[in-house]
């Protein structure tokens, strides 16, 4: 796939996730959070939409717990490959064990900072209402400072965002932790990107149906997950690489319904085999376009020794 479509900079999205469970499977834990008995899995995809990993974890843990073991693979695939790798992830993943790791593989990041007493004190300016007539448009500021946690070992830029939307008391406070050097607005809304990560998410369970870990043991269902986990990803390298322009912002479960899912009817003959499909989804000559692109993505074999 990188062949097809090298990357010259790799951008990573850390989030974790919910996989209800019903029955006695092994390690199924109830979460508050989520309020069910589940599993809570790791993922990491890439900027294409692509599953890099994923971990199968126990329903109770924290959404950061075990982070480097599934961190640290991806890094070291793409270590001294692309020219910069960046780092996303929400509030969850705000610790300074995180920040080091990135810092000392010199990974730039932005990691959403949970709001305290102190970081809304350097704000307090930004947090009086605006003078005037309240308007029909959302206000937002922005603001730029130094700041170290009782836990980390030195300061970090922190940017924050404040929104003031129509009809509301109060105003929307956000903090990120960087060590972009990009102007404040700009990594507002590198991370606001972030929010792709959640929809391939929600495509893996709509599409792929990887919350279905139904066997007993944790193993098994560690498995399963890896398997639906291969199954996103050939979606996914189908939909980024071998669809025409007409479909390009088709989503998987589209792609699913609509061309591998489809009924055919089989003729059989002496010399070939012929697969007879209507037309209303894919026309035949998409169809055609779609089998040519898959075709051009096998490996060109080396030349012949002269």
């Amino acid at each position: 796939v990188h062949g097809r479509r090298p990357p010259r900079g790799v951008v990573l999205d850390m989030d974790s996730s919910v996989s209800p469970t019903h029955g006695e499977q092994e390690n199924s834990v109830w979460n508050g959070h989520y309020v069910c008995t589940c599993y809570h899995p790791l993922f990491v995809f890439n900027q294409f939409g692509d599953l890099e990993r994923c971990a199968l974890r126990p329903g109770n843990v924290h959404s950061a717990d075990g982070w480097k073991e599934v961190l640290d693979p991806v890094v070291a695939r793409y270590r001294g490959k692309v020219s910069r790798i960046y780092f996303r992830a929400d509030a969850g993943f705000a610790n300074p064990e995180v920040y080091e790791f990135l810092e000392a593989e010199r990974i730039k990041y932005a990691i959403r900072l949970p709001k305290n007493s102190i970081l809304q004190g350097r704000i307090g300016y930004l947090l009086k209402r605006p003078v005037g007539r309240p308007s029909n448009d959302v206000r937002r500021f922005h603001a730029n400072f130094t700041y170290q946690a009782g836990s980390w070992t030195k300061p970090r830029r922190v940017i924050a965002k404040v929104e003031w939307h129509p009809g509301e008391l109060v105003p929307r406070v956000g903090f990120i932790v960087t060590n972009l050097s990009r102007p404040a607005e700009r990594v507002v809304a590198f991370y606001n990107k972030r929010g792709t990560c959640e929809q391939w998410i929600k495509e893996g369970k709509g599409a792929i149906k990887w919350t279905r870990l139904s066997c007993r043991t944790f193993a098994a269902n560690a498995v399963r997950l890896q398997l639906h986990a291969l199954a996103y990803n050939l979606g996914n390298f189908l939909r980024t690489l071998a669809t025409p322009e007409p479909i390009k912002d088709w989503s998987l479960t589209s792609l699913k319904e609509k061309l591998i899912k489809i009924g055919a009817k089989v003729v059989s003959h002496g010399r070939y085999v012929v697969f007879q499909m209507a037309e209303v989804a894919i026309p035949r000559q998409m169809f055609q376009e779609i089998l040519r692109l898959i075709a051009e993505l096998r490996p060109q074999p080396p030349p012949a020794p002269a």
